[in-house]
């Protein structure tokens, strides 16, 4: 049975102020996310804002030759479609569910007419954007000058820290396509982090057994990213979601 959702299981929702709250909350429309299901393309007009509270969704960018790598995650923390109220209307990336879950969907109009009002909702979603951005720039850091450990061992946790438990149904290939590397490369290292007891891997299901080990394992941009939500939104509730 599916868990009941609550549209407060996004943190970012969770802190708007209730006069904000109560304009959203009649036009929030709860969307099942399926696994692989593609919210948007790459230069597609986006329709709605989607907050997702169980599922988490990757951010890709693709190339004309059809490759791609993710470039962020966004998960209970956040919002998809900050390029309505960037003025852009359409991305350049591609957003896919990684994890399947739930969310909240919005309408454009009415998402970007409540950031027009210029209150809390506008304050609190560009200091997110500030925080997706830190999380892109650090992305593209990393992918060119750590290791394919260090890599995942920084998604791991990112995607942990979106999570209510230990456990992530992910196979080798779908990592392998969010990082932008041959499946070869996953298989090696995981299982380098399994035989250190660090992670149980079967069957498409990643149990992370030492939280603290993995984190010793991965490199700096991890902790840069938490900081710099823990920095944007600590006065908020969106930080739960990053700082466990």
């Amino acid at each position: 049975m599916d868990t009941p959702q609550h549209y407060n299981q996004n943190h970012l929702l969770a802190a708007l102020p209730a006069a904000e709250v109560e304009r959203l909350a009649p036009h929030l429309e709860l969307v099942k996310l399926p696994l692989g299901e593609v919210i948007y393309e790459s230069g597609g007009q986006l329709s709605h804002a989607y907050f997702p509270t169980s599922a988490i969704v990757s951010l890709h960018y693709v190339m004309e030759s059809g490759a791609s790598s993710e470039i962020a995650g966004v998960g209970n923390e956040g919002v998809l479609g900050v390029s309505l109220f960037m003025g852009g209307k359409t991305t350049p990336s591609r957003a896919t569910v990684q994890t399947g879950g739930y969310g909240y969907r919005l309408k454009a109009r009415i998402f970007v007419d409540e950031f027009n009002l210029a209150g809390p909702t506008m304050r609190l979603m560009l200091r997110y954007t500030q925080a997706l951005m830190t999380q892109i720039s650090q992305t593209a850091v990393c992918n060119r000058h750590h290791s394919l450990e260090q890599q995942l061992c920084r998604w791991l946790l990112l995607t942990l820290d979106r999570l209510p438990s230990n456990e992530l149904t992910m196979t080798q290939e779908l990592i392998a396509g969010m990082l932008g590397v041959r499946r070869e490369g996953i298989t090696e290292n995981a299982g380098n982090l399994q035989r250190a007891g660090l992670i149980n891997y079967r069957r498409g299901h990643i149990t992370v057994l030492d939280r603290m080990g993995l984190e010793s394992h991965t490199c700096e941009c991890y902790n840069v990213v938490k900081k710099e939500f823990h920095r944007l939104l600590s006065d908020t509730d969106v930080a739960n979601s990053q700082l466990k």
